[in-house]
């Protein structure tokens, strides 16, 4: 202990940015734990989809969608989202929502628009469509 505290106080600028990483993985994980959108794995995905009659959002462009993307899924690219907002997901508004994009992140975004505009059930699936195949579970094109 008396080691450690020596190495802080005689590099206090290293020791400033470590507080400051520990502090920031902290309030993120807590962020993550409090936020209405739950990330979700590709097995949830598909109890969800299958149980409870929830709905995919591929949220790729459509030449990734085309390429292969989750059976029953719907697309919804980045750019129509910004165009005309969540219209066409009005009818599934009461249903389990899960943002799918590349790698899990960009999805977050949309989900946490889908929540604020008033669809309760929004998840985003964890690790996106890589996660899924990477599971080597299917896709359709």
């Amino acid at each position: 202990m008396e080691q450690f505290i020596t190495f802080a106080s005689n590099n206090g600028m290293l020791s400033a940015v470590w507080v400051a990483l520990v502090v920031m993985i902290i309030v993120t994980t807590i962020k993550i734990q409090m936020s209405p959108v739950k990330q979700i794995s590709s097995q949830d995905l598909t109890f969800l989809m299958n149980r409870e009659q929830g709905v995919a959002l591929d949220i790729r462009n459509e030449k990734d969608f085309k390429a292969g993307h989750i059976l029953d899924s719907l697309s919804l690219p980045n750019d129509k989202i910004t165009k005309n907002g969540f219209a066409s997901l009005e009818k599934h508004k009461d249903n389990p929502i899960i943002v799918v994009c590349n790698a899990g992140i960009s999805a977050v975004k949309v989900a946490n628009d889908l929540h604020k505009a008033g669809f309760a059930r929004v998840s985003v699936l964890k690790g996106g469509m890589g996660a899924w195949t990477g599971a080597s579970l299917p896709v359709t094109k």
